[in-house]
């Protein structure tokens, strides 16, 4: 059981380091908990540039349980359909069994945006143009030093989040091993004008001697980018376009005409993971805890999946009733999906690899692809709706998957959703058959906590699920525990009781 500090010689509860989405949403995660936090972003500005510009069906299923998604979808294009390395055959969304089976187009920027406006309706903190030059931890917390437009000062609190990217401080300070494979692949990025727009390269096109990207962003700009198998290169290194044009000539054989860039950038496929998100009082997320190459959309997916995680676990410690091992599980239930991420990048470079030797392998996969069976298997991979942790409790084919969208009719008639029951980040204990062991367990043991609002208790009947007894959901939306209508009423007196200690304390 965590011990309750008192907010004595602490500026904050947790320091959010980095102003990017996943900072953004953890920090707001921790306010609407009622956590002291402020986020801390050497920018004095959002950055008007974004490598990421879509969201997946995981990221809408979680929005929508924070009342975010409409917001996100205002205006915004989606599409049913993605690539896999480039091959011919496309990815299918629209066949995973979710409400949201499509990707949403959201530049990372735009997300950043809607983030940022969200943590600031909450009341959080967020110091613009504020650099953590140096993070120390000792028992009791962590301290900062900030330089920002004023001078270079202190801050003190119990713990700090680093959000700020592949080269973060402070996963570097903290003592966080980042081990992985450097980059062979450089890739050359572009946002320019082509003055033939009309006839320009349209998506990912393969050579012997590269790869070519190309797609309009507007009606001015195309994004280019251009993927050298041959030449090493370190990321985040200054571009020209004198560069750019030339390994345009080299792998395409002309140079578009590109000019006037707004954008340029290069990076690398390195792929790095933390050995750890946590060390002591400091903890890691999204591109800090874990980088790759950007295909298949997943990097920002990931890190904001990080802070749905993170944020309520951190939570429950600082208000002192987390039970043992629930910050710890963040580390515990996060590294798989990040690995499994890692993994596929790799894989597709791999099959982008112009190499001739190659190309029967690419036409091996795309048939593959038309296969009903693997291209959902590809869709579930790059959305994240296979994320299932390993939770312990009584065997149900619920456990640990992330709860669905299902409705809801209480006795007075009154229709609801699951995602609308968990807007404020608490638990759901759903009651689907009004059984009497559900709602003595759930008495019980809000009897004896300090904080019932812990856990939100609901009875309802749910149509689509009429095997379905009872569930108890996590914050971040997560199965802790399920039962049938044919369980033993003892055993879900005694298995739902196990099931909150473990997730929501006991004092």
């Amino acid at each position: 059981m965590a011990t309750k500090h008192t907010d004595q010689d602490f500026d904050y509860d947790v320091l959010v380091v980095g102003g990017g989405p996943v900072g953004m949403l953890l920090a707001t995660e921790l306010r609407i908990s009622r956590v002291r936090a402020v986020v801390l972003e050497q920018l004095t500005e959002r950055t008007p540039h974004s490598k990421a510009f879509g969201l997946h069906a995981r990221s809408l299923e979680s929005l929508d349980r924070r009342g975010l998604l409409e917001r996100f979808r205002d205006g915004a294009r989606s599409w049913n359909n993605g690539h896999f390395a480039g091959l011919d055959a496309w990815v299918d969304f629209s066949a995973l069994d979710s409400e949201h089976g499509y990707a949403l187009l959201s530049e990372q920027t735009r997300t950043e945006r809607l983030l940022e406006e969200r943590a600031r309706e909450v009341d959080t903190e967020i110091r613009r143009g504020h650099e953590v030059t140096a993070v120390r931890q000792d028992a009791d917390g962590v301290e900062a030093e900030v330089t920002g437009p004023d001078g270079t000062y202190t801050l003190r609190a119990r713990y700090a989040v680093g959000c700020d990217g592949g080269h973060s401080l402070v996963r570097r300070q903290a003592g966080i091993a980042f081990p992985g494979t450097g980059g062979r692949v450089t890739a050359r990025l572009g946002d320019v004008i082509l003055p033939d727009r009309e006839n320009a390269p349209m998506g990912m096109e393969r050579t012997e001697r590269g790869l070519l990207f190309c797609v309009p962003l507007d009606d001015t700009y195309h994004r280019v980018s251009t993927f050298d198998f041959q030449a090493e290169r370190e990321t985040g290194t200054e571009l020209t376009l004198d560069e750019l044009t030339a390994s345009l000539r080299e792998i395409w054989g002309s140079d578009l005409g590109a000019h006037s860039p707004r954008w340029l950038s290069v990076f690398t496929d390195s792929a790095r993971q933390a050995d750890r998100y946590r060390a002591g009082r400091i903890l890691v997320a999204g591109d800090a805890a874990h980088t790759h190459f950007p295909v298949g959309g997943q990097g920002v997916n990931l890190g904001l999946q990080d802070a749905l995680n993170l944020g309520w676990k951190l939570a429950a410690d600082i208000h002192g009733w987390a039970p043992e091992g629930l910050l710890d599980s963040y580390d515990q239930e996060r590294q798989a999906p990040a690995r499994k991420v890692l993994a596929n990048t790799r894989a597709q470079i791999a099959l982008m690899n112009p190499d001739p030797y190659v190309t029967p392998l690419r036409e091996l996969f795309t048939d593959l692809m038309r296969l009903d069976q693997v291209n959902l298997h590809l869709a579930q991979m790059l959305s994240g709706v296979t994320v299932r942790y390993d939770i312990d409790g009584p065997e149900h084919r619920l456990l640990g998957d992330f709860a669905k969208d299902l409705e809801l009719v209480a006795e007075d008639g009154t229709v609801s959703t699951l995602p609308g029951h968990l807007k404020r980040a608490t638990g759901l204990l759903l009651d689907l058959t009004g059984h009497p062991e559900i709602s003595q367990a759930h008495e019980k043991w809000s009897a004896g906590v300090s904080w019932a609002g812990r856990v939100r208790h609901v009875r309802a009947t749910c149509a689509a699920e009429p095997e379905l007894a009872g569930l108890l959901v996590r914050p971040d939306g997560y199965v802790a525990w399920a039962v049938d209508r044919n369980r033993p009423e003892a055993s879900v007196r005694e298995s739902l009781g196990s099931a909150l200690a473990t997730w929501f304390g006991t004092d």
